[in-house]
Order: structure tokens, then sequence, then C-alpha cells
């Protein structure tokens, strides 16, 4: 019933004119009295209630004393609704002020629904090119996404970790990046729509999905530098194989290190040029 209620009050009824049609729907034709008799409420809040249930076209009310009530078939009041609800949606479409707004702030969003919601909405709204660079887990959850855009005409190229079939004509390649990756601080997403949209987060790894969004160029060129340099890896791994890895290590390790890596200082010579001083 619980649940009934809530669906209720989402169509836009009030807390106890769902509970009378709750009722009514259970016990067929009830007389006011009997309904707040029911609920447990006093007859001037369901006399109210049941009087705007009639003004909405839910109810059926009988002539004569007492008043009797009846309430319309749910898909009757289904139907009005979503039909008064269409024309409302197609009027503000219409007459709502337009205006083309240039998201350059960083936009936060929390939580997998939201973040995933808002991804696909503008992975659909995309024109031209999607640039991915995606973990398996969150591939697959965009796929049916990335093959409407691919039917769309859009181009498409995606970096994956991790084993997924995405559809034909999807430019799909595999990212490097380690699994130890995703078990420290969550599997890292970006995205880079008509090379104007960056959307970067973190899924996964017992943390609250996170996502960023923005139109800065300086965040747009960062993500498209940074995705062609994994696409340029790509090929020369593909093309030189084993002779990269035997010379700079696995995932170009040895290379980074050469940068990364912090000595540890000499601590006598220090020592020495501190004597001489005194």
């Amino acid at each position: 019933m619980e649940d009934v209620l809530l669906h209720l009050r989402n169509l836009g009824f009030t807390e106890l004119e769902a509970k009378c049609l709750h009722v009514l729907a259970v016990s067929g034709t009830q007389t006011g009295y009997e309904i707040a008799k029911q609920l447990g409420v006093s007859r001037s809040n369901v006399y109210s209630a049941l009087q705007k249930l009639a003004e909405k076209g839910a109810l059926l009310t009988s002539h004569g004393e007492p008043t009797h009530y009846q309430s319309v078939p749910i898909e009757e009041i289904g139907e009005r609704i979503e039909a008064e609800l269409q024309a409302s949606i197609r009027y503000v479409k219409a007459h709502m002020p337009k205006q083309e707004a240039h998201r350059s702030e960083y936009f936060s969003l929390e939580g997998d629904t939201k973040v995933v919601e808002r991804i696909r909405t503008e992975l659909r709204k995309a024109k031209e090119e999607v640039l991915c660079d995606l973990w398996s887990e969150e591939t697959e959850l965009l796929k049916q996404d990335l093959r409407y855009g691919q039917e769309n005409g859009l181009n498409l190229l995606v970096s994956t970790k991790g084993e997924v079939e995405l559809p034909a004509g999807v430019h799909q390649f595999t990212h490097g990046r380690e699994e130890v990756w995703q078990e420290r601080s969550g599997r890292k997403f970006t995205l880079l729509l008509d090379r104007k949209l960056a959307i970067i987060g973190t899924r996964g790894g017992g943390e609250p999905t996170l996502a960023m969004l923005t139109e800065h160029p300086a965040m747009v060129e960062q993500l498209l530098n940074s995705f062609f340099q994994h696409l340029v890896i790509y090929e020369l791994k593909r093309d030189m194989g084993s002779k990269l890895e035997d010379k700079y290590g696995k995932n170009f390790k040895k290379m980074i290190q050469k940068y990364t890596e912090v000595k540890e200082l000499d601590a006598k010579p220090l020592e020495e040029k501190r004597k001489k001083k005194k």
C-alpha cells in the first residue's frame, strides 16, 4: 500500500487524496463518513480531499443524502494525467526562453544514478564526436548509449581497460592502465563530447560515484591531448611490442621512474661542508 500511495503522490495527489483513492479502490462506493472512519481522519479533512478529487475528475459523486463517492478507473485517471503532462511539456518547450549556456564553470555530481543518467543524457546530445576512456564495467553500462551514437553517425573512439566488445563501427583500443588503480581509488573515467564538454569521474572501489562536468577550454584541451597520447602509445605498442617493453619496461615504467623516483640525499658530503665552515 505504501508504494501505491507514494506513486499516487508522485502523480500530484496529496497524501490524504491518495489514501481516499486507495480506500475507494478497495471498498468500492463509500460515503465520506465511512472513508473518514476507515482512515481515522476528521470528516472535514476527508470531505475537503474528496471535493478536490472530484474537481480533478478522479471521483464520481452521487446526488442525495448522504453523498456517495466512487473512484474513476485508474486507467482513465492515468490517461488524463498523461495528456495534461504532455500538453504542459509541449507548451513549456515552445514558450520557455532558450539560452545557450556555456558551462565554463566546474559542476559536480555525486551518486551513481545521478552520474550515470547525466552521462547518458550528454552522450545522446552529442552531435559529431565522442572520445571515452573507460573501464570495462562502465563500457558495458554505456554500451547501448554508444550504440545509439554509432547508429546516428557519431565518430566514436573508446579506450577501454578489460575485456568488452563494442558495436561494429566504434573505434576501440585497449588502455595499459594497471588493475591496482581500480583497487586503490576507484575506476577513473573520462569522456569528451564534441571537443566541447569534458566529463571526469570515478566509480567503484567502495567510494561514492563522483563526476565533474565542464566546458572550460583548459580542461577540454587537457583531456583531448591526454586521449591522443594514449592513442599514440597504443599504436606504438601494437607495432613495436616487445622491443618497447625490453627497453622501457611494462607500460614504460623504466622511463617514468627515471623522472619520478626520489633519490636519497647523501648526508656525508653535507656534514663535511658544515665542519669546514666552522
